[in-house]
């Protein structure tokens, strides 16, 4: 049985990227250009992936976790010299192999299989990804013969007058005979003025032998956006932003305003959940059902179970539980746990601590490594003090506890089960359970002080 490869070009530099980042490592919506295009051949179950890197190879070894071979191009001598880096793995090998570009995060994995699926039915060698261009300066054209085969591929250089006007243009994405690739590769020559070894000349070298060149349309010339500088990376952005919130339209998520709605490619939204103006899901988030995401909120990598409601507030690297209540204005910091019905108040911020069901941080208190307990209630202003210049320090409130307004919790230091803290206490000490704590400087008036 014949297999199915895919060699994705991630090599070149991307000087016009004018960036020290590595070209493909550059994100569209919170996922690197490379990546988008991996896990859109991961989709179709390939019998092999070879990934050719080059400049910044380590760094997209790191980026890249699907299970691909990495394959280096040590100089960068053109895309048939890239592909030909990969020939240990697939020359002796029966089949068709599909080359993509790693700087085309828009593809998808439909119209990559429809390729594969026109190659097959044509019997073709060789089959050249195409698409309409209403303005197809500065691509090659795609000239048809009577019979509506594929003729040449005419790069903008060399095309007369007549085949300029031709609108369907070579995406630089192929389908080939895999053996007849590898064997072609070796006939590919560098006479040119870059000194470089391209893989469309492979077309022209099959084409001089007679052999059948095919070619499939694709649907959207928007799907073979390759991105060379950061004009580019805006569009494939402003697309794949389009795309993604659609989808989650049609999954029955609401979006007040999906133009002002960011989605990272990532993030996964439950049904009936809305989405105000202006809010941000970023990385792996994975939000529940019935949720409501008010304008200004950012979600980074977080879950929030179903039914949250968030206003305007910031939560990082944390879970929140069904029903809770969050914001505005409230920030959750990294390695938090807020329970079921918990309520996070206005200017009420949290770091690496665990807020247990039902319990209200209503307002203006900062809670830092700490463990609260089921049905506590922390007042206004009320601080963990958590740090003591050199080592950070927990606190423990028990289940029932009361904290009241502006107290400070010296840690270490534990409330215990239905303890009560008055208001304006320095706790420095354990609160025993069900016990009243006053630390606080007994109230002198001193009369007449004024006059």
């Amino acid at each position: 049985m014949s297999g199915r490869f895919a060699v994705i070009l991630a090599a070149g530099q991307g000087t016009r990227m004018k960036s020290r980042l590595y070209k493909v490592l550059h994100t569209v919506c919170g996922k690197s250009m490379v990546e988008h295009v991996v896990d859109q051949v991961a989709a179709l179950d390939f019998d092999q992936t070879a990934v050719i890197v080059g400049h910044g190879a380590e760094q997209v070894k790191e980026t890249v976790s699907r299970n691909v071979e990495f394959v280096l191009q040590e100089e960068q001598l053109g895309t048939g010299h890239a592909v030909k880096c990969s020939e240990h793995l697939f020359s002796s090998k029966e089949g068709t192999t599909v080359v993509l570009c790693g700087d085309t995060p828009l593809i998808t994995s439909s119209t990559i299989k429809k390729l594969m699926e026109a190659h097959e039915k044509e019997q073709a060698m060789a089959t050249v990804l195409t698409a309409i261009a209403e303005d197809s300066t500065g691509y090659g054209r795609i000239i048809r013969n009577d019979e509506g085969q594929v003729e040449k591929i005419v790069e903008q250089k060399d095309a007369s007058t007549e085949e300029a006007t031709v609108k369907e243009i070579n995406t630089g994405i192929f389908c080939f005979d895999n053996q007849m690739l590898f064997k072609t590769l070796s006939e590919v020559k560098n006479e040119n003025a870059q000194g470089e070894y391209y893989l469309p000349d492979v077309i022209e070298i099959l084409k001089s032998k007679g052999e059948k060149i095919a070619a499939y349309q694709a649907v959207s010339l928007d799907e073979t956006l390759g991105v060379n500088d950061r004009v580019a990376l805006s569009k494939a952005e402003e697309l794949m932003k389009l795309r993604i919130n659609e989808y989650w339209m049609r999954a029955g998520v609401t979006f007040i305003d999906p133009k002002t709605t960011y989605v990272s490619a990532e993030a996964s939204i439950g049904q009936d959940t809305i989405l105000y103006p202006n809010t941000t899901i970023k990385g792996a988030s994975i939000i529940g059902e019935d949720c409501v995401i008010e304008s200004g909120s950012e979600i980074h990598t977080s879950k929030l179970g179903n039914g949250v409601h968030v206003r305007n507030s910031h939560i990082i690297e944390s879970t929140v539980e069904a029903g809770a209540s969050i914001g505005p204005f409230a920030h959750i910091r990294p390695n938090s746990e807020v329970g079921t019905d918990v309520k996070i108040g206005n200017f009420v911020e949290l770091k690496k601590a665990k807020v247990s069901d039902r319990s209200k941080v209503s307002h203006l208190s900062y809670v830092g490594d700490a463990l609260v307990g089921s049905d506590v209630n922390i007042g206004c202003g009320v601080v963990t003090v958590n740090y003591d210049g050199k080592n950070k320090h927990q606190t423990i409130i028990k289940n029932g506890a009361f904290v009241g307004s502006g107290s400070n919790l010296i840690a270490p230091v534990e409330i215990g089960e239905n303890g009560f803290v008055a208001a304006g206490s320095t706790i420095t000490e354990d609160v025993p359970k069900q016990a009243l704590s006053i630390a606080r400087s007994r109230q002198v008036n001193k009369e007449n002080y004024v006059k």
